[in-house]
């Protein structure tokens, strides 16, 4: 969804974004919308996939899942730092679109979450450290509570935050893929059996090079061969 824009206002975006997309891929294309307007113009190189690459949609509501189904689009979904409750709902809308439109194809459905492995206690400090600091910053941009400085949100200390309950280390080290390899392999077989297709891992989180190389390392090495 386009920052800044109503629901209503984002799902008439994504009508007008999709088809003028499509047009570009194929050949010369002037367009006059809503939201744009254009002189005859195209994209170079054009794809290699016929009739287009495939396309993928972030959806977090019924009405994205919709368009994205009714559109032939594959999802991809990202509960914040919500529970696995969070997971299931985008589940259940998704299965609700597909029973809407039973002439579509049943889409590729990705989930994301942020994703740290450790092997100890100081790889765990680390972890929650490095996503509650990103989180503050995020809250900042959400609800804009500070300001920007050379390019970096201000953080907005935890014990300033409304719903400071949500960046609690233990209910992030829950929700998030936080953990050791076993952990981490335990909570992707939970989405594995929601139904989800596609695991996207969200690394940038302000984790220092040394965690992330052996974060990715671990899952690389330990997590992907459970589900080869």
């Amino acid at each position: 969804m386009h920052a800044g824009l109503k629901q209503s206002d984002a799902y008439k975006y994504m009508q007008e974004m999709l088809p003028a997309l499509k047009a570009l891929w194929a050949g010369d294309y002037e367009h006059n919308g809503e939201f744009w307007t254009f002189p005859t113009s195209t994209s170079v190189p054009k794809p290699v996939q016929k009739p287009h690459p495939p396309i993928w949609v972030a959806a977090r509501s019924p009405i994205t899942f919709d368009y994205a189904v009714k559109n032939n689009c594959n999802i991809m979904s990202w509960p914040l730092t919500r529970p696995f409750a969070e997971a299931e709902l985008y589940k259940s809308q998704l299965d609700e679109a597909i029973a809407a439109y039973p002439e579509a194809e049943r889409p590729r459905f990705a989930m994301m979450r942020h994703t740290a492995l450790y092997e100890d206690a100081a790889g765990r400090e680390a972890a929650i450290s490095a996503i509650q600091s990103v989180l503050g910053q995020f809250e900042n941009l959400f609800r804009n509570l500070g300001d920007v400085n050379n390019g970096f949100p201000k953080r907005i200390p935890l014990e300033e935050l409304t719903d400071r309950e949500q960046y609690n280390a233990d209910m992030l080290e829950e929700n998030l893929m936080f953990g050791s390899p076993d952990d981490v392999i335990a909570k992707l077989k939970r989405y594995e059996a929601l139904g989800v297709d596609d695991f996207i891992y969200y690394a940038s989180m302000g984790l220092g090079q040394k965690e992330q190389k052996r974060s990715l390392e671990l899952f690389c090495s330990e997590v992907m061969p459970a589900f080869a």
